[in-house]
């Protein structure tokens, strides 16, 4: 059975094509919201939200062909309402890459990965929100706009804005001294 077929089945009320529709996405969404909101059970509560959403509004999708960048829509908005209920506060999150990883040096890949982490962590929820649907989804501007529900050109001004705040963000981090250390013999 194909996405379309499950997607007007599970609008016409059936809870097992809804099911297997949540099934081939939690893992994505669920990564997408714990790079958006930075704590992993606020993150669980908003892919939560996204599917209650779905569920409820499914019968009104008029394509449903556009059922995986209507559901992605559904999952950003509920992040940036979870984080506009909650106080910002700093929170760590373990990035889990929906790719295996890069063989090679690894404790380069750890420096570069910390690296971006700290230049992450500066950024605002609606930064990392285009930056994770282009980058991590692999989203073109484009669909990152109908995700968000934006004009294209607020999309690519956004994304460029945002980049230009994570370099800005990793050069300060690489400017600033490292914590003198105490060796104990």
């Amino acid at each position: 059975m194909d996405q379309r077929e499950l997607v007007e089945r599970a609008g016409d009320g059936d809870h097992d094509a809804f099911a297997m529709l949540v099934g081939a996405s939690v893992a994505r969404l669920e990564a997408v919201a714990r790079l958006i909101v930075r704590d992993e059970e606020l993150a669980r509560d908003a892919v939560q939200e996204a599917y209650i959403r779905a569920w409820r509004d499914l019968a009104s999708l008029r394509d449903p062909e556009r059922f995986d960048a209507w559901l992605h829509r559904l999952t950003v908005n509920a992040c940036l309402d979870a984080i506009r209920r909650r106080k910002r506060r700093p929170i760590e999150v373990e990035l889990s890459p929906l790719m295996p990883p890069i063989t090679g040096d690894s404790s380069a890949h750890i420096a570069d990965r910390d690296q971006l982490e700290r230049g992450f962590r500066r950024l605002g929820a609606d930064q990392r929100a285009v930056l994770v649907l282009h980058y991590y989804l692999g989203m073109s501007a484009s669909a990152v706009a109908e995700t968000l529900d934006i004009p294209v050109g607020t999309a690519q001004s956004r994304l460029h804005r945002a980049l230009t705040e994570l370099r800005s963000a990793i050069a300060a981090d690489e400017r600033q001294p490292a914590e003198p250390r105490t060796v104990v013999a």
